[in-house]
């Protein structure tokens, strides 16, 4: 394309978010003559979002951040069908109750990274339930439907994979890409949304939208998406052998949070400042330049930053000092995640394989054993050899806490009570 007009295309240029667009020259055309607006969908699949929806979150902060108007679309009424894509197997259906609830519990992120209201460029929140559980199924079909072929929807990767994979995709489930394209056209007609963004899986519903539009309403709209965000490594990003990582902080500690972007591969370090702090880019070519054991120093930036964004700044510090105090120091400090659990049970002394797995820092006996006797468990900082070594009040330090550690990184006050 010719020279970036548009703050919002030259902000998310640079910072590593674009991967394709319907016609970028034309949307950075429209971003600066005048306020887009655009939306991101989110399905209620849990009562968290997790890091995966964090680069999403991040575009909607940086449309909002360059003048234009964000959409958070909370998926009420698609959850009930459920997104086929990178999926073997049909998802879970819930009820309306348990899907009230997750987004409910969703909501609280999205005021960390965006800002609320009516008038302007600040964002609002929309449910696609308001016009989903409304629809009549055979005007809908007429309407819509006539508009999809079934030999276009057998060849999104979506529904490809699964049936290459000769797993079953119920006839539901094959109705989400029609769902997700009404919600573009609804959305357009509704309030003037004229972007769609997602994730590099999700091009082929909003290409859908976006036709679906011009045939019925005769409108242009855009779709862009951002990358699959994989570590140097290879990995997909945000995949940790202790599981996902949430963003609500009832699921995952600021602490934990500020420990896993402290752990970040050397390689990763100015990409993830890009994309997931708001550090100016000058700042980050500096810190990116740091080498050998200086990058701990942009990783401990990387975190603390990240974890602000999130949890707020002061939950950060707080974050940062202790775990300061837990490595560099060598001391217990008491802003590590505690597990109180009752006294009577450290009377009578726990297996340390079980007091392993209820401090959550295994998921079960077997796993718990198994990092036992690999070496990985410390009580007190103290590795434990034996799964069946008793802990008892004996092990209560004088600040009443039973510190436990699974590896180097991860670790548990009990407290007895």
């Amino acid at each position: 394309m010719t020279k970036i007009k548009s703050d919002f295309i030259k902000t998310i240029t640079e910072r590593g978010y674009l991967h394709q667009c319907t016609d970028l020259t034309d949307l950075d055309h429209k971003a600066s003559q005048g306020m887009l607006t655009a939306y991101v969908g989110y399905d209620a699949t849990a009562d968290s979002l997790h890091i995966g929806n964090l680069v999403s979150i991040m575009m909607l902060h940086w449309l909002q951040n360059t003048g234009h108007k964000p959409i958070v679309l909370m998926g009420g009424g698609t959850t009930k069908v459920g997104d086929p894509s990178g999926r073997d197997e049909t998802r879970k259906l819930l009820n309306d109750a348990q899907i009230s609830n997750n987004i409910k519990n969703i909501q609280q992120t999205f005021s960390q990274f965006l800002k609320f209201g009516e008038k302007d460029n600040l964002a609002i929140t929309v449910n696609n339930q308001d016009w989903l559980d409304t629809l009549e199924y055979i005007p809908f079909l007429r309407e819509v439907g006539q508009h999809f072929t079934i030999n276009r929807m057998l060849s999104f990767d979506s529904v490809k994979l699964r049936l290459e994979r000769e797993q079953p995709l119920t006839f539901l489930e094959f109705n989400y890409m029609i769902l997700q394209a009404f919600d573009f056209l609804e959305l357009s007609k509704r309030f003037n949304c004229n972007l769609q963004m997602g994730g590099s899986d999700q091009w082929g519903n909003i290409i859908n939208g976006i036709e679906l539009a011009r045939r019925i309403e005769n409108v242009t709209l855009f779709g862009l998406t951002t990358p699959l965000i994989t570590t140097s490594s290879g990995t997909k990003m945000g995949k940790t052998a202790s599981g996902a990582i949430w963003l609500n902080p009832e699921k995952y500690s600021a602490y934990d949070y500020w420990q896993f972007w402290r752990n970040t591969e050397d390689d990763d370090v100015e990409r993830f400042l890009k994309l997931f702090t708001t550090l100016p880019l000058k700042e980050i070519t500096k810190l990116s330049k740091l080498a050998g054991s200086e990058i701990n120093e942009a990783k401990k930036i990387l975190a603390t930053e990240a974890t602000s964004l999130l949890h707020g700044h002061l939950a950060a510090e707080t974050a940062a000092s202790t775990s300061a105090k837990t490595f560099e120091l060598n001391e217990t400090s008491e802003n590590l995640p505690t597990i109180q659990i009752p006294k009577s049970e450290l009377e009578e002394t726990v297996p340390a394989f079980r007091l392993l797995t209820k401090s959550g820092l295994t998921k079960s006996n077997s796993e718990a054993r198994r990092l036992i006797i690999g070496g990985g468990c410390r009580i007190n900082d103290i590795t434990i050899e034996d799964e069946m070594t008793k802990i008892g009040l004996n092990e209560v330090d004088d600040k009443g806490f039973i510190k436990i550690s699974a590896g180097k990184k991860r670790h548990v006050l009990i407290q007895p009570i």
